[in-house]
């Protein structure tokens, strides 16, 4: 972050898709941005559920994972490799963090897969675990918010683990407090109109 503000940082923020975004890995996509700096961006779709249950690939993980209990597909890179994410309730920034977990905005973070499920599981609020993440060479991001690709607003823990996921992209917009809660209503094909 040498280079970076805390400002300027959109760790931690949402990537809302507009309805002018034509890449179809990203149609309607909620990205949650996991790290953003100079060399570039990192995030997972939070809303691409897969058919593949969390127990078929990281069976001790399973029982920590909250509804629906699949992987989600994180982004086009990387599909091969595993991220969690979590919420630890109540984790103020001065607190220690549960061991096998790391802070990446407020109580939302990372957890080593690779750490035993039980020591982390009086911690976790939720859980969810993504195939792949999105990813941002330096200043990608920057560019394709000029050209207007993405709405950029704050997260919510309960993002990460929303029931619905097909109802996130229209939940998030619909929850902002400008004109942004209108493009909420954007029809899923507007030549039907």
């Amino acid at each position: 972050m040498s280079g970076m503000t805390e400002v300027s940082s959109l760790t931690g923020r949402l990537l809302v898709a507009t309805p002018a975004l034509a890449d179809p890995n990203f149609d309607r996509a909620v990205v949650l941005l996991l790290d953003h700096d100079e060399e570039g961006s990192l995030g997972v779709v939070l809303n691409r559920p897969t058919p593949v249950d969390v127990g078929d690939i990281l069976e001790g993980w399973a029982d920590l994972t909250g509804e629906p209990g699949v992987v989600f597909q994180g982004g086009p890179v990387s599909l091969d490799s595993a991220l969690g994410v979590a919420v630890v309730p109540g984790g103020a920034a001065g607190e220690s963090p549960p061991p096998g977990w790391r802070r990446v905005h407020g109580a939302i973070g990372l957890v080593d897969l690779e750490a035993p499920p039980e020591l982390l599981a009086s911690a976790l609020g939720s859980l969810r675990i993504f195939a792949g993440y999105a990813g941002w060479g330096p200043g990608q991001l920057e560019d394709e918010l000029v050209d207007g690709a993405w709405y950029v607003v704050e997260s919510e823990p309960g993002d990460v683990s929303c029931p619905s996921p097909e109802r996130l992209w229209r939940e998030v917009l619909r929850r902002q407090r400008n004109e942004l809660a209108m493009v909420a209503t954007y029809p899923d094909d507007p030549s039907l109109n």
